[in-house]
């Protein structure tokens, strides 16, 4: 009698993993997409929100968890379908999946993606979807109509994201993947596009009232310093989970992207040390971040050896932008969006193909699996960086005046942006000191 209810409590569970599903790798990506969940309302939001402006620091809060909840919600509309789906027209195939699964049509809450479940694979990619958007923000911040932001994360979802995730995983048909670009995690996908849209973003809204001559100070290092230590953690999900099973390549990149951040953050101490004499904490936490998205897109490719030099060198490259190239272009990234996810990343992506294991076990299909041709890979990691950044700057810029006139404005009033966006926007302080 016992094992007959036994039986019939596992029942459900043995009509779900039939010959195919694998609990370890279940369980695996499940722990995975929490982890990267983790990262947007909680790691990323304490990165950015410690680096604004008391006055400022909920609603920088509110733009990071805004950008995660309505991306996500539009990834399952239409996005996933865009980014995953197939379309019979091949020359539509290059650049979009198709429209056959909008809001999931057509996908069982049985079905399985290699060996665990679909709706799995969905929620870890709409994880990427949500924080690759928020990213954006940081250029952004203590400015921009709250409206007007809300619907550009909406339209650039489904219009930009959605496209590039397409051409470089969207497998067989798809414009990059067909080219042989290797991406692991999202060097290309998340952090250049991401990095880049909020580039343009700062461009496009203008500079905040004051800057540079007014001194913005950082209202607390210690929560930008937190924030960056729950990126790491949550980046094991980012990084591992994108092995898609529990298996040796998921240790791999366990190892090469704590090699990377941990020689980065070194490396932007050192060079703070040289520069201004004194290593601060803010600069560690800085150089964590640019070594883990340096390794993105290398994290399940490259050795040990390659990834100290990924993470070594996105970092001087990082540092250069934050503390150089802003200053002589004269651009308002106000938290360093461009300065450190499109640079670390747009290094990460072509020091893929660089350092790249010949490791047939390893590689997607490609130049350097399929003759040994590592320059043909360079080159391709090359047009991966040249047509995401074009489809990002165009895209993002189109996106951008479609929601100004959603909403009839761009940014805060000059009234606004002097109280402060917390009380003018929210009606709530951060500090009630």
């Amino acid at each position: 009698m016992k094992k007959f209810l036994l039986a019939l409590l596992l029942l459900p569970t043995f009509l779900l993993a039939g010959d195919k599903l694998d609990t370890g790798d279940t369980s695996w990506m499940m722990i995975s997409t929490a982890l990267v969940l983790l990262m947007t309302p909680a790691g990323l939001a304490l990165f950015y929100g410690g680096m604004t402006r008391s006055k400022n620091i909920l609603n920088t809060y509110a733009m990071v968890v805004g950008a995660f909840v309505v991306a996500f919600v539009v990834w399952i509309i239409a996005g996933y379908s865009i980014a995953f789906g197939t379309s019979d027209n091949a020359t539509v195939q290059n650049v979009i999946g198709g429209f056959g699964n909008v809001m999931l049509n057509g996908i069982a809450w049985n079905d399985l993606s290699g060996t665990y479940p679909s709706y799995v694979f969905i929620v870890f990619q709409g994880t990427f979807a949500a924080i690759t958007v928020a990213i954006a923000a940081g250029s952004v911040i203590e400015r921009i109509k709250f409206s007007t932001w809300l619907v550009f994360v909406a339209i650039w979802g489904l219009a930009v994201y959605a496209p590039i995730t397409h051409m470089v995983w969207g497998g067989d048909g798809a414009l990059l993947f067909d080219a042989g670009a290797l991406d692991f995690a999202g060097g290309t996908v998340v952090h250049m596009n991401g990095g880049l849209a909020g580039l343009v973003l700062a461009v496009l809204v203008g500079k905040r009232s004051g800057y540079p001559k007014i001194a913005m100070k950082p209202v607390s290092v210690i929560l930008t310093a937190v924030g960056a230590a729950l990126l790491w953690f949550g980046w094991y999900g980012f990084n591992g989970g994108s092995a898609f099973g529990a298996n040796a390549i998921a240790g791999l990149a366990y190892m090469t992207t704590t090699i990377s951040a941990s020689i980065a953050a070194i490396t932007w101490i050192i060079l703070e040390w040289l520069v201004y004499k004194k290593p601060t904490l803010l600069g560690a936490a800085s150089g964590i971040i640019a070594g883990l998205v340096a390794i993105t897109p290398a994290a399940g490719f490259v050795s040990v050896s390659g990834a100290f030099i990924i993470g070594i060198v996105g970092t001087i490259i990082a540092f250069y932008g934050v503390t150089i190239m802003k200053k002589k272009l004269g651009y308002d990234d106000s938290l360093d969006a461009f300065g450190v996810h499109f640079l670390a990343g747009l290094w990460g992506a072509i020091a893929t193909g660089i350092f790249a294991l010949n490791d047939k076990d390893l590689l997607w299909d490609g130049p350097l699996k399929e003759s040994g041709d590592r320059m043909g890979q360079v080159l391709v990691q090359f047009e991966s960086v040249a047509v995401v950044g074009l489809f990002t700057a165009v895209g993002t810029v189109i996106v951008y005046y479609i929601a100004v006139a959603v909403t009839g404005g761009r940014r805060v009033s000059e009234e606004q942006e002097s109280m402060g966006l917390d009380e003018s926007v929210h009606g709530e302080r951060g500090f009630n000191l």
